[in-house]
């Protein structure tokens, strides 16, 4: 008998044996299943709630010792600021999934050296993520921009991407830069106004909607092109009412 008992004892130690790549693999995969759960509910939370503010928002306000920024529904902005913005940074916003693989390619071909952000990845760093070039970043923006693709309206992310992006220094959100450049509100925004906005959006701090440069004016022409384009091609029809 005491054989017996001390060749079960033997066996439940070796399986009680600490095994590090068990462990590892079991807590990895927990880690995991919490991430994604957060990413869910913060997707879902945001889809139906404004957010208040973002990271860079906050960073900006401390640094300005405040910030411009007032929320508006898309229904009460221009369509054609819509559009524009649309034309300018994501003439196919309609038709990818959150990551536009072509212009990734295109973007490799030319060695980098042009963007191939989409809207709903620039709207996933805005909210939910940091300014920045670090790879970490990268990955999680490109993680979690299909989940926000999943649980949002194509509609709904352009209305929060137009509500975020940053139009000057310390001047967030379309609100705010239809007041700060034109003195109108947003809903009144005309074409070549909604167009020069649009045409800043890459470099806002280093262009002016206001007193556009050379550049800047004809850049907004072709997004006024390239919004007639998207509105005739279908290309607008997934946001516009």
């Amino acid at each position: 008998m005491a054989r017996k008992s001390s060749k079960r004892t033997s066996k439940s130690k070796a399986k009680r044996r600490f095994r590090p790549g068990r462990w590892l693999f079991r807590w990895g995969l927990r880690l995991t299943s919490v991430v994604f759960l957060v990413a869910v509910v913060a997707s879902l939370l945001w889809s139906v709630l404004n957010p208040p503010t973002t990271w860079y928002m906050m960073q900006e306000s401390r640094r300005l010792g405040g910030v411009d920024h007032e929320w508006v529904p898309i229904e009460e902005i221009a369509p054609i600021m819509a559009r524009a913005a649309v034309a300018a940074e994501d003439a196919n916003f309609c038709l990818h999934w959150g990551l536009d693989v072509a212009a990734i390619r295109k973007a490799i071909d030319a060695g980098g050296n042009r963007g191939a952000s989409t809207i709903s990845q620039q709207t996933v760093k805005n909210v939910y993520l940091w300014h920045g070039r670090s790879w970490v970043r990268k990955v999680m923006e490109a993680a979690m921009t299909p989940l926000v693709e999943a649980l949002w309206s194509k509609r709904r992310i352009l209305e929060v991407y137009l509500n975020v992006a940053e139009f000057d220094e310390g001047v967030f959100g379309v609100e705010a830069a239809a007041r700060h450049y034109f003195g109108v509100g947003p809903d009144d925004l005309s074409n070549v106004q909604a167009a020069r906005l649009a045409a800043i959006l890459p470099n806002p701090k280093g262009r002016s909607a206001r007193n556009p440069s050379s550049f800047v004016r004809k850049r907004a022409s072709q997004i006024l092109s390239g919004a007639a384009t998207i509105r005739a091609d279908g290309r607008a029809d997934c946001f516009e009412s």
